[in-house]
């Protein structure tokens, strides 16, 4: 278990020093134009603050030698910008993925002397960091995926008319069994097989075996990949009898882990952000310590994709209870 006071999370010299390690193993590399030819400067003021009247002190700046531009290791990413200190966004980010069911902002609030407003928005910008670049195919090697959807909004129950979808998120998932990783995503009202095909193909390798419940949608595209097994929850079974293989208790017990997050301690999410939220569960399930990643490592994992993405708040589109 990671020591929560330990320097990088009490410290901007050592939270800056830990970044740096884990962007620029060989050295710094200029975010503008990806150059390694560059130097170090001398800690520099920045400019004048009621804050900081003689301007703050800036360490950690290096200029590139080939354009000329100065950056630091924050450039670039989801810290870019940002007036909270930086241990403070180490300690956030590891408290975040160290929590199974998530934290919400009021307790990020609580926990790093910040107010609501910025514990919110630091969230929303570590899952961003979360958020996969690369989401290839799943099942390239011809192992199992199961497949599954669910519901969270308004109503507690699925929908039973056209009227009560609209109020509802349909979430569909795909849990990879020989790696354990998992990736979702938000279908808001109309879920058709042509839907179904279209985000099976661009998220499933072909040659996977596909494992759903006894849903029609999936019938039509299961004959495209390497196998098709299902089961009728309708009917009570949830491990088929000749293949024990067969079922979806793996992504199901995803979905559990989501629902009790998103109720117990997130409690409200709108539909803008929700997709942001299923990230944050997506990225802890794939690398949980059921998989032999233990929460300093997983830390470090969420640090190394803060690189190449910017959320700013008016992005998010206003302020909302988390």
């Amino acid at each position: 278990m990671t020591n929560i006071y330990a320097p990088r999370f009490q410290n901007e010299d050592a939270a800056r020093e830990h970044l740096e390690a884990l962007h620029w193993p060989h050295g710094p590399v200029c975010p503008h134009c990806e150059s390694g030819d560059t130097k170090r400067l001398p800690p520099q003021r920045g400019r004048k603050t009621k804050a900081h009247p003689e301007g703050a002190l800036r360490k950690g700046v290096v200029q590139c030698n080939l354009c000329r531009k100065q950056f630091t290791v924050t450039v670039g990413t989801v810290f870019e910008s940002s007036k909270v200190p930086l241990h403070k966004w180490l300690r956030a980010n590891h408290l975040i993925v160290s929590s199974k069911k998530g934290i919400s902002a009021h307790q990020l609030h609580r926990t790093l002397g910040v107010t609501y407003k910025t514990a919110w928005f630091m969230a929303h910008r570590i899952r961003e960091a979360m958020t996969p670049t690369d989401n290839g195919p799943m099942g390239g090697d011809g192992g199992d995926v199961e497949v599954d959807e669910t519901y969270y909004g308004k109503n507690k129950s699925a929908p039973k008319s056209r009227m009560a979808i609209r109020n509802m998120n349909r979430i569909v998932s795909l849990v990879e069994r020989n790696t354990g990783r998992a990736t979702s995503i938000v279908f808001n009202g109309a879920f058709g097989q042509n839907d179904v095909k279209a985000f099976l193909f661009e998220r499933l390798d072909r040659n996977a075996r596909l494992l759903t419940d006894e849903a029609h949608v999936y019938k039509p595209v299961g004959q495209h990949y390497r196998a098709h097994g299902s089961v009728n929850h309708f009917k009570g079974e949830y491990v088929s009898r000749a293949d024990p293989t067969n079922h979806t208790n793996t992504i199901e017990g995803f979905f559990g882990i989501f629902k009790r997050g998103m109720r117990g301690i997130y409690q409200h999410c709108g539909q803008q952000h929700l997709a942001r939220y299923l990230a944050e569960f997506d990225f802890r399930y794939t690398n949980r310590s059921g998989l032999g990643i233990n929460d300093t490592e997983r830390a470090d994992i969420a640090l190394k994709g803060i690189a190449g993405k910017r959320l700013t708040y008016r992005r998010i589109g206003g302020l909302a209870a988390a």
